[in-house]
């Protein structure tokens, strides 16, 4: 019999193709013959990110074999300069990095990455005290993620920094409320080509009426703004102020608080949005207050609010055309997923808690004829109830008899997902 190990390259690298990459990883521990083709084939690892932390431990075999797979993404963990130097000379046209608990003042050594596009800081414990590092970086960055970094410099100087990025595609800015910047309209003035935005509010009590002006934006152009993400809001705001974002497809509101007050501003949001596609809220109002002014063009619904059964029933009225879902009601409505079938059918993905829901409200959800993604959000279980500290990331046993249940009945027509894998450079904030 002929020995698998004597097939075409093309045949095994077809096979590898379909492979997930921590299967990739485990066919190539097998043999010399497969760790060769797979090292050597950088189109299999594309899209690939590793996570890399306690650099001492890798050796030039190692690094050797990063280089050769191309790998384009990378998440350093309480990095360092010279960790950066060693990154650059292996990886010299790294597309995207992220820096976790970066380990000193400076990030100076980032302009020898010529090819970076993606920057994201996030959780630096020591002080980024001059943004100038973004300077070198202008002509390349299309997005750019400062998260829970301490920058002491001016907010002026930070903005300053920022617009010289004209290619940026994506901002994200989460701060604890040291950064004052009264209006978004100076930088967003540079930015002519930012689709997605995402600034935390806590600052914020009223919405200056051009906080989203683009009356200065360069060339005359309109604002491109698409996606906007808004955390710890709790701020007035007026139709006037949201003119610019006639072209807002996406929004998503993280409430500052769990019991606003007497003012629910999301009605406004939605009354001045009437093209929104997707909306995400997480707290603030019960859903009854504002889910009469939800806009019919929606698809896509994230709701982590207090809502009631008779909730969901007005959402279906004012959305009925919705193929997404993802529900994490507040309330002790344990009966909501029931209703889910009849009142979107058209729903192509839901994401929704298993704890507390019945089994049979639970397989009622194959008669959803459209759905092709099921994500369970809660897959932790205890297996000893004596030893609460034994937490176990896997599916009940139960949770798995009910999922081959589910699949069998709609002739695995449904995706389950129980564990979800965050991209690597977004921080954990959205």
């Amino acid at each position: 019999m002929t020995s698998v190990l004597q097939l075409p390259a093309e045949l095994w690298l077809q096979v590898f193709s379909f492979l997930p990459w921590r299967d990739k990883l485990s066919v190539r521990c097998t043999c010399r013959h497969f760790r060769h083709l797979l090292d050597k084939s950088c189109h299999l690892w594309r899209g690939f990110s590793v996570v890399l932390r306690n650099f001492s431990r890798y050796n030039r075999p190692f690094w050797r074999s990063l280089a050769q797979r191309h790998v384009g993404i990378v998440l350093v963990r309480s990095g360092k300069r010279k960790h950066l130097r060693q990154l650059c000379t292996w990886l010299p046209a790294l597309e995207a990095l992220r820096l976790h608990d970066w380990r000193e003042v400076g990030v100076g050594e980032l302009k020898h990455f010529r090819q970076l596009q993606h920057l994201s800081i996030t959780s630096c414990s020591t002080q980024l005290k001059n943004p100038d590092f973004l300077f070198p970086l202008s002509r390349q960055l299309t997005k750019l993620s400062l998260c829970n970094v301490q920058l002491t410099c001016s907010a002026s100087h930070l903005l300053a920094a920022v617009s010289q990025l004209t290619r940026l595609t994506s901002l994200v800015l989460h701060h604890n409320g040291t950064l004052r910047v009264p209006t978004l309209s100076g930088v967003l003035a540079h930015l002519s080509e930012l689709k997605h935005l995402s600034w935390t509010m806590i600052t914020y009590r009223a919405l200056s009426r051009d906080f989203f002006s683009s009356a200065h934006l360069s060339g005359g152009s309109a604002l491109q703004l698409s996606a906007l993400e808004l955390l710890n809001y709790d701020a007035v705001v007026t139709q006037d102020v949201l003119q610019p974002l006639s072209r807002l497809r996406s929004l998503s509101v993280f409430h500052l608080y769990s019991v606003p007050g007497i003012t629910c501003h999301l009605q406004t949001w939605l009354t001045s949005l009437p093209q929104l596609c997707s909306l995400s809220v997480h707290g603030g109002h019960p859903l009854s207050a504002y889910v009469d002014f939800l806009p019919s063009s929606l698809i896509s619904l994230t709701l982590c609010v207090d809502l009631q059964p008779e909730d969901l029933q007005v959402v279906s009225l004012r959305a009925p055309h919705l193929e997404h879902l993802h529900l994490e009601p507040w309330s002790s409505s344990y009966n909501l997923v029931r209703l889910l079938p009849q009142l979107f059918p058209h729903l192509r993905t839901l994401r929704i808690r298993h704890h507390n829901v019945s089994d049979e409200d639970f397989l009622h959800l194959q008669q959803l004829q459209h759905l092709d993604t099921l994500e369970i959000l809660d897959s932790y279980y205890r297996p000893d109830p004596a030893d609460p500290s034994w937490v176990v990331n896997e599916p009940s046993a139960r949770l798995l008899q009910l999922i081959s249940d589910l699949q069998t009945l709609t002739n695995h027509r449904v995706r389950v997902i129980t564990s979800s894998h965050r991209d690597p450079l977004t921080c954990h904030c959205v």
